[in-house]
This record gives C-alpha cells, sequence and structure tokens, in this order.
C-alpha cells in the first residue's frame, strides 16, 4: 500500500541545521560542527519515516542498493561528513609535526566553515528531491521468472565483459566501458551471491572466478574507489542471507581497506605510474609496503585530511567566486548538454576535459599547464553557478533525478533485483560520487538510453514478460 505523503510544510525541518549554522557564523568552530552534525540529523530524518515511509515492499536488508540507503550514504558521506578530518587538521588536532606550537589558521577556518554550510544546505535539498520523488511500491510493467535470476544475471555478466573489452579498445566508445564493465562486475557479484545459498557449485566457482578477477584488475588499477567497491557490493548482495557473516567479516574488512589503502595506492602509482614497473609488479611492491607498514601513518593522515575529503579545494573556489570571477550562472549547464552530443556527430566539439579545467584553472586551485587533474565536485559546480541557490537547484534536482531514475529501473527491468540492484548500480554509480555537470549529464544521459535498450532486448528474449 502507498504511504501517503505528509504535508510539504514538515520538509523545512531538513534545512533547521542549515540556518543554525549561518546564525553561528560569528564562530566558524561552532559553526561547523552544527553543519556537520547536521548531515547526520537529516540521516536521522530520512530514516524515521517522519517525512515519508521509507518502502516496505521489501525487508531493509534487501533493499539497500535503493538510493534513499546506499546512494544517500556514499554521496553524502563523501561530499559532507569526510570533511571532519581537514578541519581537526586545521585545528592541530591532527598534526603529527612535533613542533610545540601550532598557529591556527582563522581565515581558512572560517572558509571550511563556509564550506560545510553548503554541504549541510546540499544535503538537505538532495534529501528533500529524493524523498518528495520516493514513490513505493512501484507499479510493474514486466515481471521476471525469479527460478531463472541467477542464470540471467550470469549470462548478462559472461556477455558485457566482452563487450566492455570492446568499448575500452573503440574509439568514441570509451564512455561505454565504465557502464559495460560495471554492468558486469555487479551481474557477476549478483550472481555470486544467488548461487552460494543455491548450492550452484558451477554457477559459485565461476562467478567466484569473474569477481576474483573483478577484484584483481581494481587492485591494480591505481584508484581506491573500485576496491573498496568491490567488497562493499559483494557484502550488500550477501547481506540478506548471512546478515551475521556479513556483519563480522564485510565490516573490519572496509576498516581495513581504508587503513591499508592509503599506503598500497601511493605506492603502486608511485611505481607502475612513475617508474615505468608493470602493474603485476607494481601491485606486490605495494602490497608488501602497505603490510610492512611502510609509511603508512603519514600517508594514511595525508588521505584522511587532503583525499578523503574535497572540502580544502572548495574553499579555493569560494575565495574567487564572486569576488573575483562572477557566478557562471547557466553555462556550466550549456557546456554539460553539449558534452552530451557524441563526438562522431560533431567532429568539432569542445574537449570537454578541457571545458572543466577551464574553471579550475579560473579560480587558482591549480595552474595552467599543470599536469594535475582537479575537477571540481557536482556541489562546487551548483556553487559556481549560482552561490547557495545554485547549491539548492543543483542538489535538489540531483536527488530528484536518483530516486526516478531508480524508480523507471524497476518498473522496467521487473523488480528490485535487475531494476536497482543491478541496472541502476551497474549503469548509473556515477550517482555514488558525483562528478562536475559535464561528466554526470553525459554519462546519467548514455546510461539511461542504454537502459532502455537493454530492457528492450530483455523483453525481445522473453527474459521480462509483460504483466
Amino acid at each position: 500500500m502507498e504511504a501517503t505523503s505528509k504535508p510539504f510544510e514538515r520538509y523545512l525541518i531538513l534545512y533547521i541545521p542549515w540556518v543554525l549554522s549561518i546564525l553561528l557564523r560569528g564562530s566558524p568552530v561552532l559553526s561547523y560542527i552544527v553543519a556537520w552534525l547536521g548531515s547526520f540529523f537529516i540521516f536521522f530524518i530520512c530514516y524515521s519515516g517522519w517525512l515519508k515511509p521509507l518502502p516496505n515492499d521489501r525487508l531493509i536488508g534487501s533493499q539497500l542498493m535503493r538510493p534513499i540507503f546506499l546512494v544517500q550514504i556514499i554521496f553524502i558521506g563523501y561530499m559532507a561528513c569526510s570533511s571532519i578530518f581537514y578541519f581537526c587538521n586545521l585545528l592541530g588536532y591532527l598534526d603529527n609535526s612535533g613542533l610545540a606550537t601550532f598557529t591556527i589558521d582563522y581565515d581558512n577556518l572560517d572558509l571550511t566553515a563556509q564550506c560545510q554550510r553548503y554541504y549541510v544546505l546540499g544535503h538537505a535539498a538532495f534529501a528533500t528531491g529524493m524523498i518528495l520523488s520516493m514513490k513505493y511500491p512501484i507499479k510493474q510493467k514486466y515481471k521476471v521468472n525469479t527460478d531463472k535470476l541467477a542464470n540471467i544475471l550470469l549470462m548478462i555478466a559472461i556477455i558485457f565483459l566482452p563487450l566492455s573489452y570492446v568499448a575500452g579498445h573503440t574509439s568514441g566508445l570509451i564512455q561505454f566501458y565504465f557502464q559495460f564493465s560495471s554492468l558486469s562486475f555487479i551481474a557477476g557479484t549478483l550472481a555470486l551471491a544467488f548461487a552460494i545459498p543455491l548450492n550452484k557449485v558451477f554457477n559459485t566457482a565461476f562467478c567466484l572466478f569473474l569477481y576474483l578477477t573483478n577484484f584483481y584488475q581494481a587492485l591494480t588499477s591505481g584508484f581506491k574507489e573500485p576496491i573498496i567497491v568491490s567488497v562493499l557490493v559483494l557484502g550488500i548482495f550477501l547481506y540478506p542471507t548471512y546478515k551475521r557473516i556479513v556483519i563480522t567479516t564485510f565490516i573490519p574488512a572496509l576498516l581495513l581497506l581504508f587503513m591499508y589503502l592509503p599506503t598500497y595506492n601511493h605506492i603502486f602509482r608511485a611505481n607502475a605510474w612513475g617508474d615505468s614497473v608493470n602493474s603485476d609488479d607494481a601491485y606486490k611492491l605495494a602490497l608488501d609496503a602497505a603490510l610492512n607498514n611502510e609509511s603508512q601513518e603519514d600517508t594514511n593522515l595525508g588521505f584522511l585530511v587532503y583525499r578523503l575529503s574535497e572540502v580544502s579545494m572548495f574553499t579555493e573556489y569560494i575565495k574567487s567566486t564572486p569576488q573575483y570571477i562572477d557566478y557562471y550562472g547557466f553555462d556550466l549547464v550549456k557546456q554539460a548538454i553539449i558534452a552530451i552530443v557524441p563526438r562522431i556527430f560533431w567532429p568539432g566539439k569542445p574537449i570537454t576535459e578541457e571545458l572543466v579545467m577551464e574553471r579550475v584553472y579560473n579560480s587558482g586551485v591549480i595552474r595552467r599547464g599543470s599536469s594535475v587533474s582537479a575537477k571540481p565536485a557536482y556541489v562546487v559546480d551548483g556553487y559556481l553557478s549560482g552561490g547557495p541557490l545554485g547549491v539548492f537547484v543543483a542538489l535538489f534536482i540531483y536527488g530528484a533525478a536518483v530516486q526516478l531514475i531508480s524508480q523507471k529501473a524497476e518498473q522496467l527491468f521487473g523488480g528490485y533485483i535487475l531494476g536497482t540492484a543491478l541496472v541502476f548500480a551497474g549503469l548509473f554509480q556515477i550517482f555514488w560520487r558525483g562528478l562536475s555537470f559535464e561528466f554526470l549529464l553525459n554519462s546519467v544521459f548514455w546510461s539511461f538510453i542504454t537502459m532502455l535498450i537493454l530492457s528492450k532486448v530483455l523483453r525481445i528474449q522473453n527474459i521480462l514478460e509483460d504483466i
């Protein structure tokens, strides 16, 4: 039975932390703390059901891939909650230099508090858009034979693995490489989670092989996110069947990854990207360094303070906009629309990377000509477009889009398993992180087209049947 919506005025409670943090802006420390804790208050309001009851068509543990759970926790956690380490470092609490005195940069502290106020405003807007759009149970158009789900998932994993390879080695199709490889990985992981309790030996062995292959590729990618996602997704899929095992093994495993990954990744990149060492050797060197605690304290601290959160870069944008550089208005949105057009139809299309980096250079975040890439986060683009109003509008649209696309996927693919857990998580994983307007809109648009095509193919193959 569909939950009745609460009066719209109730949504104003989400903005109380933002208002309080503004009233306390005369004290940057208090303002930051109120804004930072405000995100946890918003989490509580969302999960309490006070604004709108949580979906009751499935048990909570069996719907964790839905936006209100996974996307909100990862996206908001990365955007708004991870800045605490940078804040503590500004106050000297994470300083390990051994100096007897520590001077606080109050200007930077004030900018950080200002950033956090934008974060909590963005969180409130995101939650508003998401919860207003949330409508369960979803009226299904198609159904899938649940007895065949394990084999269907395995088939999808196998088919999209070579498709991802072809896309990755074909000019103009590189963006589909990420979609197809992610879809193959999610399908294989889901198939593994289905096969284990069903005691399907062949399926389990083959899916385990696929999973370990993907995990090794993640280890040798030079990026931390794929490794964490590999463990996280498997844990979420296994949780409904093996709750105790997942809690006692996967949570400690994720904590260990956060402890050792910064060192591992730092050593791997230094060898594989800087010294022309092949990936296999770089992987062994990095793993040995991480396990033997080589420079782990300094590397982990640097990761927590400067890499886990992008708040330090956000402060640079606030310094320059709007004081020296005016708000961009709809310019970034126009550039995002341009980015959607395939280069095959517009050979002279501006290079997206260059469009994005232009505002990075203009803001002085990095110097022009630098080899470092520092693309602004989604919330930063919202701010650059129109200040606080830009943040509100951008994050409201983000929350609504995440929810509506997830619901459309469930409608097209016969429910949660194929819809949200597979297709939405596989094709729209960019929502977990949130990039610049241009990269996000381009990825979401073509992922949506891919979703429609995949649905049509599955219907032609009678995998999806009309209700």
